[in-house]
């Protein structure tokens, strides 16, 4: 037995945690109503629960997103129209975990994520990230001030900022963009001197750290003698000194009898600064700014919590180029997606409530349109481009009356051989000709779905027309006995029983209900209540009510 001692690991622990949901990959199905613009637009706005919609985007876009953008819930405990935030921790972060892990696995590993929050949650995300993403590989937590005018009728302090979260997938290899310089620095170089090479600015020639090699007499043009200020020496050697002075790289003022000071020309700048940890509103909005972009769009029902497209930009610039895939799992009012389709993003946007229509669809489209509201002036933003809306086709299996699992009647023959390819891992991508190669794993790899009766006379048929070396996964209601194992390289299932306990099929929802949270006990025991999602989302097909996802 080893005498080592055992560290202890230090994690967040909370109700429910390992309690995942098993979710069912689900196909997405356009809307063409809810389409706009170029038809060949990649550009995805998806209406639906955003746990689905994450798993639905996972075969096809793990690894390929390079910057997420989320504005979670806040669980404050405030009501807002659409969406009633006060979920207990617990409850909380039991919603936060799946949806975490899906977005690290499409985060590409140059990728990043971003995420808004305040101080309610803010230290319990933190500690839920770094389970996640790895605290290795947490970058920086941004302060944006949010509000200019204080709070008079807070209780303790005026709340002025919110949070942004950011993780790398890699910190190894992720690097944020440098921000634009601005007019204001450059205004601070000038040229005096008429000198060939542009603008400069003069920088000490002396140091801190002190070196007797380098402390040493000047002499200026006009003969005066100058010593570096007492306890320092010059930033370099007598020689480089002379080199610098041949090449009209030290400035004596007007005149030449000033200190020597080091030129800095603009051209030799870094044409980029780094980006503070503290963005203030006067450089990316507020939530002022925020609120009369979002009422443009709809005025009758303004959005609660939207952020201001400059916070976005700034975002979007730090975390992605032009051409890279952008994606927000909680829209909102649409800003992520406005912002990233005028930076010239590719952008995949989620959002369950009817607002993906009523708030999302009218502002992506006024964008195409080339709307000058928010950053359009700012980018030159004239229009262009398209979007795709997107719904989540229901869950593949459904309960009969008699209680039976059968494949839903609301799956046509395409929907359900794309569904059963995505169920088992294949891309579905349907032959020219040949009708039984509906999709494949590998070159050699097949898959088909038939909701036909399979006979040996059919499966025969199949087989006569494979290659060596092909394999083929064939998915039926039923077939002939005698079909079971007749080729070592045909395997066949029968639908739904080969996917029963895989996935939580007939859910077609991770929303949950938290108008009457069953919390507020009134007993003296020190027994935790055992709350659960489900016993939550159970009631809320009880009563309608307001959902948070």
């Amino acid at each position: 037995m080893s005498n080592k001692k055992q560290l202890q690991k230090l994690e967040l622990t909370w109700i429910g945690k390992g309690e995942e949901p098993k979710l069912e990959p689900r196909i997405l199905i356009e809307n063409p109503e809810y389409s706009y613009g170029d038809p060949d637009s990649e550009n995805m706005l998806i209406h639906g629960d955003n746990l689905l919609a994450l798993k639905a985007l996972e075969q096809d876009y793990a690894g390929k997103v390079k910057c997420i953008y989320i504005d979670p819930p806040y669980n404050t405990g405030n009501a807002f129209e659409h969406y009633d935030d006060g979920v207990e921790h617990s409850l909380w972060l039991n919603l936060m975990k799946p949806r975490l892990d899906i977005l690290r696995n499409l985060l590409s590993n140059d990728g990043s994520i971003w995420i808004s929050i305040d101080d309610d949650e803010c230290h319990y995300l933190k500690v839920l990230c770094d389970m996640v993403f790895g605290r290795n590989n947490f970058i920086n937590n941004v302060i944006w001030e949010k509000k200019y005018s204080p709070q008079n009728d807070a209780k303790w302090l005026s709340d002025s900022h919110d949070h942004i979260l950011v993780y790398a997938k890699n910190k190894e290899v992720w690097r944020p963009n440098m921000l634009p310089r601005t007019e204001e620095m450059d205004s601070r170089y000038k040229n005096p001197d008429n000198d060939p090479r542009g603008p400069w600015k003069s920088s000490d020639l002396s140091v801190k750290t002190y070196s007797a090699n380098y402390d040493y007499p000047i002499t200026t043009p006009s003969g005066r003698i100058v010593n570096p200020p007492e306890g320092r020496c010059w930033r370099t050697s007598k020689e480089k000194i002379e080199e610098l002075i041949a090449d009209n790289r030290i400035w004596f003022g007007p005149s030449g009898t000033n200190v020597p000071s080091i030129k800095r020309f603009l051209t030799e700048v870094k044409q980029g600064i780094v980006s503070k940890t503290i963005w203030m509103r006067t450089e990316v909005g507020d939530n002022q700014e925020a609120n009369k972009e979002v009422k443009i769009f709809n005025s009758k029902s303004v959005f609660a919590t939207p952020k201001p497209e400059r916070l976005l930009e700034r975002v979007l610039f730090l975390g992605s180029n032009e051409g890279d895939i952008v994606l927000d799992s909680f829209l909102g009012s649409g800003t992520t997606a406005a912002v990233a389709h005028k930076m010239g993003r590719r952008w995949i946007g989620v959002e369950l409530g009817e607002h993906a229509k009523t708030h999302c669809y009218p502002r992506l489209k006024a964008v195409v349109d080339g709307e000058q509201g928010g950053i359009s002036k700012a980018v030159n933003w004239q229009g262009g481009g398209g979007f795709k809306f997107y719904t989540l086709a229901p869950s593949l299996l459904k309960q009969d009356k008699f209680g039976n699992w059968v494949i839903s009647q609301e799956y046509n023959a395409d929907m359900l051989a794309a569904a059963m390819a995505k169920q088992e891992g294949y891309k579905y991508q349907p032959h020219e000709s040949t009708y039984w190669k509906q999709g494949q794993s590998s070159e050699q790899d097949f898959i088909f779905t038939t909701t036909q009766f399979l006979t040996v006379e059919a499966l025969d048929s199949i087989k006569d027309e494979m290659q060596p070396g092909e394999t083929l996964m064939i998915c039926c209601k039923s077939f002939q006995k005698e079909c079971k194992g007749k080729y070592g390289n045909i395997t066949i299932k029968k639908i739904p029983q080969m996917l029963l306990g895989r996935c939580e099929y007939g859910k077609e929802d991770y929303s949950l209900n938290i108008i009457n949270l069953p919390i507020d006990r009134e007993d003296d025991s020190d027994e935790e209540p055992n709350i659960s999602v489900q016993a939550i989302n159970d009631n809320k097909k009880q009563n309608d009510q307001p959902t948070l996802f």
